[in-house]
């Protein structure tokens, strides 16, 4: 066993560099401000002291890399930017497919026709000399105004080789919001496609640093003419490569250091704020993910918005293993075709997806019939056990009953990864078993280039975040007001803090709200609530700014509340409000069809639309008996039960304004969006029961 002196000289050697120079040897120190001369191994994590002189050990980090916070690939620690691991895919994977679509060009779907990585490689090169062939110098802005298609990521590998910066424009974000982004970062060129081309023109006169708008998929005869006064030029995407091929520049490489994008992030409130993140933050990060998580060159479908940074990492950490990306038609009603078509065998979404794929299959066994229901219970019993307790699941349920489920993902995915917003652990645990596979969650945000924790291989117990990427370190800070301490038992708890390369280098232009969040010592301050389970696993129990207190003054967090609803089966959404005025809670539901209309059936009960049956109120019976069932299982306190629903027909979508781009609910605008239900739900209370009237 080693000594501490022993351990001590170990841990003052993982710091230093090789000695690549006869320079001052202070160079050849590797800075490491976390006091990590020791280590408390606690499973998945280790823990750390903050600063020696404190005594209190309250810094975990991975255990996969204790005493060094990673930043570069293992394998190729050369790569430090975006254009050094394309250059890497090309060099390994040039003959490899990359970029799969089922629309071709007279617009029929049908098999995947594919990119190679050298092919997207010269493709990048044209688009980027097309762009400085028509005045965009290094460090310019670029617009990407699409959704999911190769071009965005060929736009994107040109930005990295060139020196621009890539500045993603949600296409849902409506033209209020892309307008001020434009202005706000100076954006000089703009690559957009025909239908978000007639909305940016209707504002053209009010974006004065665009100086190019190029339409992917636009033929140039058919471009409209813009006044020369404008000084814009308005070409098509075919032309500008045309150009770049004909006057071909020498790449300009970035620096680790240098900007590689500014990510606006929506958010729930106010004025978008531009995330600004350099190449070594998401070199940084999707090395981290990397020693968590393995790909291969395998298929990997792409439809979650290339603008938010989740599947933007995704697609880095895709590129350095030579993954092949097929995309989704760009509607995500016919993404399960999709999906049977191209046959992933890795699949990375968000709850909203597999909650419905959850639902749907439920639904289907409970009316498949007694004896199939109590097949599916059996083999889903055991499969579970066998799971939970680290041993093989004999292959005769798979035969009888989980292949066919498997089938409905392509029947070859090995991996699963959920993110954006929290999992529920019965959903997690269903997928593991009827899709035979790897099923992960992982948090993270835009500020720290997506991933915060990811839950470690093998790890079977659900209902947490993982261990800490291995390139960030993370501390849970006192939250007072909240009751949340480091002392707390029997778990530590309090806001989540982070540090290390992945953090961003604060947003663009706004130096206040970049000092609200980044403190003197490096630490982003997340404003989520975490806790530490046995192993060093992460936990989001709340949020430190989306609560509200009651009229009796009891705290509540929506985002708990919805998470338990979202498991009752008519329930496809839910947002749950509540005031210091008023001493209950109201939901609004956004119903499950197909379960509503079902229940129907059964009960007799005629309609003319969805609608017409939203409004009747055997159904909001139903539905609120249905969430108090499921409210009891989760063990909601009382205070934490919706005592009247709203039921409505239409999903909260982005296009209604009711989301944001990471499928988070907008809450002032859901207040303001159904005002009048919830006005009306408290007064059909106060009604009903005097005790419930405003404080």
């Amino acid at each position: 066993m080693e000594s501490p002196a022993q351990r001590r000289l170990r841990a003052i050697r993982s710091h230093l560099l090789p000695n690549t120079s006869d320079d001052d040897p202070q160079t050849h120190i590797r800075s490491n401000i976390t006091a990590g001369e020791f280590a408390q191994v606690q499973g998945y994590s280790v823990v750390l002291p903050e600063k020696l002189q404190t005594g209190k050990w309250n810094v975990y980090r991975s255990a996969r890399s204790p005493f060094q916070l990673v930043s570069r690939f293992a394998d190729h620690p050369e790569i430090g930017t975006l254009h050094d691991n394309f250059v890497h895919a090309v060099e390994t994977f040039r003959d490899h497919k990359y970029l799969g679509t089922r629309v071709q060009a007279d617009g029929s779907v049908g098999e995947y026709k594919w990119m190679t990585y050298g092919e997207a490689g010269t493709a990048r090169k044209a688009v980027g000399s097309g762009l400085q062939f028509n005045g965009l110098q290094k460090g310019d802005c670029v617009g990407i105004y699409f959704i999911n298609r190769p071009e965005w990521l060929i736009v994107d590998h040109a930005c990295a080789a060139f020196s621009y910066i890539s500045v993603p424009l949600y296409d849902t974000l409506g033209p209020d919001a892309v307008r001020y982004v434009v202005n706000h970062a100076d954006v000089r060129a703009i690559f957009c496609v025909p239908q978000t081309l007639n909305s940016m023109l209707s504002f053209l006169s009010e974006i004065p640093s665009v100086r190019i708008i190029v339409v992917v998929g636009g033929i140039d005869e058919h471009l409209p003419s813009l006044p020369s006064a404008s000084g814009v030029k308005l070409i098509s995407y075919s032309r500008l490569t045309v150009q770049g091929c004909s006057n071909l520049q020498p790449f300009c490489p970035p620096k680790p250091e240098d900007i590689a994008t500014i990510c606006y992030t929506s958010g729930t409130t106010g004025t978008p704020k531009g995330v600004v993140l350099t190449h070594g933050n998401l070199i940084a990060n999707a090395a981290g993910f990397s020693r968590a998580v393995k790909f291969y060159p395998s298929d990997v479908i792409s439809y979650l918005p290339l603008a938010h940074i989740y599947e933007r990492t995704n697609q880095v950490i895709s590129v350095y293993s030579g993954v092949a990306v097929g995309f989704y038609q760009g509607d995500n009603l016919k993404l399960m075709d999709d999906i049977a078509v191209l046959r992933p065998t890795l699949f990375c979404s968000v709850p909203r997806l597999y909650n419905r794929i959850y639902a749907g299959i439920t639904n289907s066994v409970s009316n498949s019939g007694l004896l199939k229901e109590r097949l599916f219970k059996a083999a889903y019993n055991s499969k579970k056990h066998t799971i939970m307790s680290g041993q093989r699941s004999s292959p005769i349920w798979d035969r009888l009953v989980f292949n066919k489920i498997r089938d409905k993902l392509g029947g070859r995915v090995r991996f699963l990864g959920s993110g954006a917003s929290p999992l529920s652990p019965d959903v997690m645990d269903f997928l593991r078993v009827c899709f035979g596979c790897q099923v992960l969650e992982g948090y993270g945000m835009t500020e720290t280039s997506c991933i915060i924790s990811i839950m470690d291989e093998g790890d079977n117990l659900s209902g947490h975040v993982g261990s800490p990427n291995t390139a960030c370190e993370i501390k849970l800070v006192d939250v007072p007001e909240m009751n949340y301490t480091s002392e707390d038992q029997p778990y530590p708890r309090g806001e989540i803090c982070v540090r290390g390369p992945i953090i961003f280098q604060g947003y663009y232009k706004n130096e206040v709200q970049t000092r609200e969040v980044l403190d003197d010592d490096g630490w982003l301050h997340t404003g989520d609530i975490g806790l530490w389970l046995p192993g060093g696993r992460l936990k989001i129990i709340d949020r430190k700014k989306n609560i509200f207190k009651l009229a009796q003054g009891e705290y509540i967090a929506p985002e708990k509340v919805e998470n338990v609803y979202s498991k009752c089966k008519f329930v496809s959404q839910c947002f749950i409000y509540g005031d210091s005025f008023n001493a209950t809670l109201v939901a609004i539901i956004a119903v499950d069809p197909d379960v509503l209309k079902e229940w129907a059936s059964s009960a007799g009960i005629k309609y003319e639309d969805v609608g017409q049956l939203c409004n009747d109120p055997r159904a909001r019976a139903a539905v609120l008996a249905d969430m108090d069932e499921i409210g009891r299982e989760a063990q909601l306190r009382g205070f934490e039960y919706a005592k009247a629903v709203t039921l409505v027909p239409e999903a909260f979508t982005l296009e209604n304004g009711l989301l944001t781009p990471t499928f988070k609910i907008k809450r002032p605008q859901a207040k303001e969006y159904f005002a009048r239900a919830i006005s009306d739900m408290y007064a059909e209370l106060s009604k009903s029961d005097p005790t419930m009237q405003k404080m």
